[in-house]
């Protein structure tokens, strides 16, 4: 179990601090608005109403302690950026910051802010990718240059396993495992002699160049 501060309860702040607190994490949500706090309160593990931009408050809070901090202010970028530099400053390990723009983000960077995020940007990309990748049902990026992808099997894989593929050799990507589309059943430890079926998903994983050839080749079957 991880420990989460989220900053900015907003519909972003909102939606990743109650996913984390799903997946059994300890998360703290802090906003200066009590009634965004209190809508959260008991969807997370601590709500506090608090102004963030006051390096006396976030000691207080012990932010310092948390494994991940999430600045997801929304309209007011200097409050952004001072939130990130004290985080960064009392020696939080890792920040997540969103980001209105470029020239935004590349201030966040220099401040010290481990990655950056832009929200409505991103689910734009997901959704145009998916448009154009039939096949690709999801597709998660884990770092700037690493992802997984979700994505329904060609008509030509079907009957053959995955030594008959040879994903690893072929593309460098390694299947973390194979889901039935029709029963949401998981393998999560997929053999190499495993056949696939018609309704079989590959969950694979790899860096986003070899991700591209494999995802390319897929909507070519």
């Amino acid at each position: 179990m991880k420990q989460f501060v989220v900053i900015g309860i907003g519909r972003f702040g909102s939606a990743i601090a109650q996913r984390l607190y799903e997946l059994g994490h300890e998360v703290l949500a802090i906003d200066v608005d009590e009634e965004e706090i209190q809508k959260i309160s008991d969807k997370v593990t601590h709500a506090v109403t608090a102004d963030a931009s006051d390096e006396n408050v976030l000691r207080s809070l012990g932010v310092r302690n948390f494994d991940v901090a999430v600045v997801s202010i929304g309209d007011d970028i200097q409050s952004s950026i001072i939130i990130t530099l004290m985080l960064k400053e009392l020696g939080v390990k890792y920040v997540v910051a969103k980001a209105q723009n470029d020239l935004h983000a590349k201030v966040l960077y220099k401040i010290g802010a481990d990655r950056v995020v832009f929200p409505e940007r991103d689910m734009g990309e997901r959704v145009a990718h998916n448009l154009i990748a039939t096949n690709i049902l999801e597709s998660i990026e884990l770092s700037p240059d690493f992802s997984i992808i979700e994505f329904k099997i060609p008509h030509a894989w079907v009957g053959k396993n995955l030594r008959d593929l040879n994903l690893r050799v072929k593309y460098g990507v390694n299947v973390v495992a194979i889901k039935d589309a029709v029963t949401d059943q998981i393998n999560a430890t997929p053999m190499a002699d495993d056949n696939l079926s018609e309704e079989s998903v590959l969950v694979v994983i790899g860096s986003n160049e070899d991700l591209k050839k494999l995802e390319k080749k897929v909507d070519q079957q």
